[in-house]
Parts: structure tokens; C-alpha cells; sequence
């Protein structure tokens, strides 16, 4: 039998006088841009592929801001982002038509300038748009940075945008803040969401957890296609065959969120478009240049360690669970300085003795090298050859030398007239891959803090009133979690030699001189042998370039993840280029790559079915 309902109390019984307010309409925000170079088509896609809101554009990284201050140096009315203009050229009139508001990063070093020139573009245009800018990140003239630094920029958060919104701007351009701003930001401005006051934040007011939900959201889409498949581990996976996958991601879609009064959202991609969105890919995404379960911003730290996926329909995940906390007392500051000169020469090698070819280029050159050295000299042998090859190229291997030097004349021309000197008199088939350059600058990117409520972070609305962004009221130092409880080690088992990728997919990438490698499996039974097997001693082991590194893990149980910080991997950044890989792009993929003793049962069929050595049976 049915139980007879409990009766209405008065208390919660309706108000006729006083009806409840409606729910504000979810938000459907997308972006169309992951970096300063992404598909110039993709606003008008987004645009043009289904209904949005908000459509946000990304356009900013370390080695950006570098790119963008040599700009400034050229042309002081420069420092943003060009590509931002041409697009809006064919596209701001198709973003007023469908009332869509539009919200970047993509005034770099000069948002009043590139505010200036939308207007302008606006009036050309015919079209009436109300133009707001967010600035005060910009901290060069502070000083106190040191010797050669070319840029100084606060990441601040989403409060500025939020202001800007609510005064009713269409477009609103940004300098440095966190790409994940550009959604939280949006996100407070539609459904009103305010920074508590401390006796609020006391009191449990949902706005930490709100907004944190709507930063895990931004932090998905500000990488654009990488949350619909792109650079995703298992991407032969996503359709029945090779064919298939490559139709699938020839062109991936934009990714686009929905966004609740919660703070809970569903990651998509309009109907129609390439690519695919499950938990795997936002997975991937969310492990993507994060730290610790405490995941830093200027307006909320929000808990990676509390986020729930859930799959909800074809190319639908649901984000929810996620809770918050008062952000950090002090906002990051990337610092750009010139860090000196480098020249590369890159020597192909061709068919037999590879490594006696090496040896006698090494000696050659080294002779010459002695007699002015560079600060630095590298040497990297990339045996890309085969035996008996049946292409040219496959019969070839690549010596890089890498020279870097404060001083342009010890690693511009000696290096490269050595280089070209030797064509006629060092290895057989002696060939470079480019002529070698005079030596070009290379910048270094360090991390610096500045108290929040030292910076003027500053909106400047639609007309022309300045509204000055206050620091939060309420902040909360930074500290690492306790690894949390780990499930019970499994039991001794069958095991087969296999890479570690035929069970776990990976993301790795830059934060300065430091990558991280974000680590998951996609099964509840795997989870226990990857966090009790992938140690940081095992990670060194794996990995011998991070041997003498310091290394840090940071388990995530309820992303069945694990995420390793390497101190130091990348010297002093991406624009460094000390490495052949200066992002850490592929750093994942290197380690999916190495073989372990894999428990058969939680490997595919067909690599269980593939001629291989057995492991210990523990």
C-alpha cells in the first residue's frame, strides 16, 4: 500500500502573496578559441551552430604574453590579439543578430586599445554595440620584477567581466585573467551570483560552490576542442574503426557548457558538429595543467577532488558535486623577461653507422664550441631510423644541437657558419633539416604573487564609468590535502607485459618550468592497481628524465585519477624551447608509452590475445 502523504505545513505551504521567483534559465555558454592561433572559422561555427549566450574566446598562454610584448616593443599601439578583430570583422554582426554576447582574453597587454578598435570596427559596421573593457592586471610599471622583464600580469579573476555584463555590454575584451574567468564571470552575471561577506561566508552561503562549479565548467571549454576529442588518449576508441575516428575527429567541434543556478553544468558541442564529448574527454581536460586537489583562483578554489561526471546522452556529461572555498590571499603574476639567444642546428643522418655519424659532428663541432662556449650546449640523438628502410626519411635519424647564451654573437653566426662549414667535411650523406638562423631571443616565464587587494582590478563599462573590482572580503591560504584514503592494494594476479596506455589514458602540459601528467583509467577495477603501482619512485623509473626532479602526486579518487607536478622538467618555460618538446605536450604519451606487468584481466581482449612475456604472478 501506498503511504498517504504527509500534510503540507504552513511554514512550506505556498504564498499567493508571495510566490517563489522563477529559476533563472540555465546559461549555454561556448567558446571558439583554446590559444592565439586556433581555427579562425570556429566563431562563426559557434555562431552559427545552435543557440548560445555567451560565446568566449581564449586566446592567452605564458608564451602569448611573451609574443605580445615583443609587439609592444615594436609598436606601443599593439600588445593584443590580431586575430580577434579579423574574426570579429565577419562575425559581430551575426553575434547582434542572435544576441549573442561575446567575452575574450583577447586584449592581451592592450585591452582599451583592442576596446577601441571594436568600437571603431562597430561603427563601420553600421552596428550598435556596447563595448566594455577589464583591465589592471597589467603590473610592469609596478617595478620590482627584475633585470629585462617584459611583461607583468596578474591573473585576476571574473568579477570584472561579471560588471561589465551587468552594465550591458555585447563585447567585452579582458587583459590577463584566468581562462576559466571568462566563464565563471559570465556565469555571475546571469544569475546574479555576489562574493559573500565574511558573516555570509560563515554562515554557508552556496557561492563557493556555485561558482566553483561554474570554474570547472570554464576550465573544461577554455582548451576548445580538447574537451571534444581532441589530443585525447583514446581516440581510437571513439569510433568502430580507424575510418570512423578519423571522420569523427577531422574537425572536431567547439565545446559549449550549460550551465545551472547551482553551479552544476552539462559539457556538449552543438548538434551536427565533429569530435565527441564523453567522460573520458572531459576527464582529460579537467587532469589538464592542474596541480593538487585544490585547484587556485582569484575569486574561488575549487575542489577537484569533489567533482562528479556522469554521462547523460550522446555527447552530453553532467559536471555536479563540486564545492568551493575562499580563494588565496595573493594573485599569480606572470613575469616574461629576455632570457638570452639560442640557434638550433638540426643534422639528418642517413642509413648505417648512426651513432659513429654522431660521434664525429659532436667532435667537430665541439672543438669549435671551446673556443667561445655558450652558457649551454645540448646534444639530443633521435633514432627515428629503421634498417633496410624503404623511404629516405625513414632511414634517418635527427642530431639536435641546441645553444643558448646571453650574448648573441657566441651562439648566432660561430655556431652556424661551424655548422655549414662542415658540409663537405664531416659524416657521409651530411644534410641539414633548415639552414641555421643568427640566433633568435627566447623568453623565460616565472611565477610571482602580489596581494589581492594591491592590484586595481577595474571594470570599465559600456560608458566609459570605471566600477573598481574590490578584493574578496573573505580569503583562505592555500594548503595541500592529506592524500585521501586508498582503496585496499589487489590481490596477486596473472599479469602480462604491456604499455601502460592499453589501460590508462594521460594529459600532461606546461606551468612554467614545471609540467604536469594527469593520469586516469576508465574502469572501477583498474583504479586500485594504477594508484598503489604508479608510485612517484615508479614514475622516475618510467620516466628517467624526472629522476632527479622533485615530483609530487595528487590522487583523485573520484576521477579514478592521479596527477604528478615535475618540478623543473622545463627549465625556464615554454619560450625557452630547451626541450623538443618545450610544452610537455607529449610528456603523457610518453609514459602510456613504457611497458609494465599488467594484471591480464584489466587488458583489452586483444592485447591479452597478442604473443607477449608473462609477469610475476604478485
Amino acid at each position: 500500500m501506498t503511504p498517504a502523504p504527509e500534510p503540507t505545513s504552513p511554514a512550506s505551504a505556498p504564498d499567493p502573496a508571495n510566490p517563489a521567483p522563477a529559476p533563472v534559465p540555465a546559461l549555454r555558454i561556448g567558446n571558439a578559441s583554446g590559444f592565439y592561433g586556433d581555427r579562425f572559422e570556429a566563431m562563426r561555427e559557434m555562431l552559427t551552430g545552435g543557440p548560445l549566450d555567451v560565446l568566449t574566446g581564449d586566446y592567452l598562454a605564458e608564451l602569448t604574453m611573451l609574443i605580445l610584448g615583443r609587439d609592444r616593443l615594436r609598436d606601443s599601439d599593439l600588445g593584443y590579439a590580431k586575430t580577434y578583430l579579423r574574426q570579429l570583422e565577419e562575425c559581430l554582426g551575426l553575434a547582434r543578430e542572435r544576441g549573442v554576447r561575446l567575452v575574450s582574453n583577447a586584449g592581451g597587454l592592450a585591452p582599451a586599445a583592442l576596446a577601441n578598435r571594436v568600437r571603431a570596427l562597430a561603427e563601420r559596421l553600421g552596428l550598435d554595440v556596447r563595448v566594455a573593457h577589464v583591465e589592471g592586471d597589467d603590473l610592469l610599471a609596478r617595478g620590482g620584477w627584475g633585470e629585462g622583464v617584459l611583461t607583468a600580469n596578474a591573473y585576476l579573476g571574473g568579477e570584472g567581466i561579471a560588471a561589465c555584463l551587468r552594465a550591458g555590454a555585447d563585447v567585452v575584451v579582458t587583459g590577463r585573467v584566468t581562462d576559466a574567468a571568462l566563464v565563471s564571470g559570465s556565469a555571475a552575471a546571469h544569475f546574479g551570483w555576489r562574493p559573500p561577506s565574511p558573516e555570509a561566508a560563515r554562515a554557508g552561503d552556496p557561492y563557493y560552490d556555485r561558482l566553483a562549479g561554474a570554474v570547472i565548467a570554464g576550465h573544461v571549454l577554455e582548451c576548445g576542442t580538447q574537451a571534444t576529442g581532441g589530443n585525447y588518449a583514446f581516440f581510437t576508441s571513439l569510433g568502430e574503426n580507424r575510418e570512423a575516428v578519423r571522420e569523427l575527429l577531422r574537425r572536431p567541434g567547439f565545446p559549449l557548457a550549460e550551465i545551472h543556478e547551482d553551479g552544476s553544468s552539462v559539457i556538449t558541442k552543438h548538434d551536427g558538429t565533429g569530435g565527441r564529448v564523453d567522460v573520458g574527454t572531459v576527464t582529460a581536460q579537467l587532469l589538464y595543467e592542474t596541480q593538487g586537489a585544490r585547484y587556485a583562483g582569484p575569486d574561488v578554489t575549487a575542489r577537484l577532488d569533489t567533482v562528479r561526471l556522469t554521462a547523460e546522452g550522446v555527447d552530453r556529461v553532467r559536471i555536479d558535486g563540486v564545492r568551493g572555498e575562499a580563494p588565496p590571499p595573493a594573485l599569480k603574476v606572470g613575469l616574461n623577461r629576455l632570457g638570452g639567444f639560442r640557434n638550433e642546428v638540426v643534422f639528418v643522418l642517413t642509413g648505417l653507422d648512426i651513432e659513429a655519424k654522431a660521434d664525429l659532428i659532436k667532435a667537430q663541432l665541439d672543438e669549435v664550441l671551446a673556443k667561445s662556449p655558450p652558457a649551454e650546449v645540448r646534444w639530443e640523438l633521435a633514432r627515428t631510423d629503421r634498417a633496410d628502410a624503404a623511404t629516405e626519411e625513414t632511414a634517418s635519424a635527427l642530431l639536435r644541437l641546441v645553444v643558448r647564451d646571453p650574448d648573441q654573437s657566441v651562439v648566432g653566426r660561430p655556431v652556424s657558419a661551424a655548422a655549414v662549414e662542415l658540409a663537405l667535411a664531416s659524416y657521409p650523406g651530411f644534410t641539414l633539416t633548415a639552414p641555421p638562423s643568427k640566433g633568435a631571443p627566447y623568453g623565460v616565464f616565472e611565477a610571482a604573487w602580489a596581494a589581492q587587494d594591491s592590484v586595481t582590478h577595474t571594470a570599465v563599462l559600456p560608458d566609459g564609468l570605471r566600477e573598481p573590482v574590490p578584493a574578496p572580503a573573505v580569503t583562505l591560504t592555500l594548503a595541500e590535502l592529506p592524500e585521501p584514503p586508498l582503496p585496499p592494494a589487489p590481490a596477486p594476479a596473472k599479469t602480462l607485459r604491456a604499455p601502460l596506455g592499453r589501460i590508462a589514458g594521460a594529459r600532461s602540459g606546461d606551468k612554467g618550468g614545471s609540467a604536469n601528467i594527469g593520469l586516469w583509467v576508465r574502469e572501477d577495477a583498474a583504479w586500485p592497481w594504477l594508484v598503489h603501482t604508479l608510485t612517484v619512485d615508479r614514475l622516475r623509473e618510467l620516466l628517467p628524465e624526472c629522476a632527479e626532479l622533485p615530483v609530487t602526486r595528487h590522487v583523485l579518487p573520484g576521477l579514478r585519477a592521479l596527477n604528478f607536478v615535475v618540478q623543473g622538467l622545463l627549465g625556464e618555460g615554454v619560450a625557452s624551447q630547451a626541450r623538443f618538446d618545450p610544452q610537455a605536450k607529449g610528456l603523457g604519451e610518453w609514459l602510456r608509452a613504457r611497458h609494465l606487468d599488467i594484471p591480464a584481466a584489466l587488458l583489452p581482449d586483444e592485447v591479452r590475445q597478442q604473443p607477449s612475456s608473462e609477469g610475476t604472478h604478485s
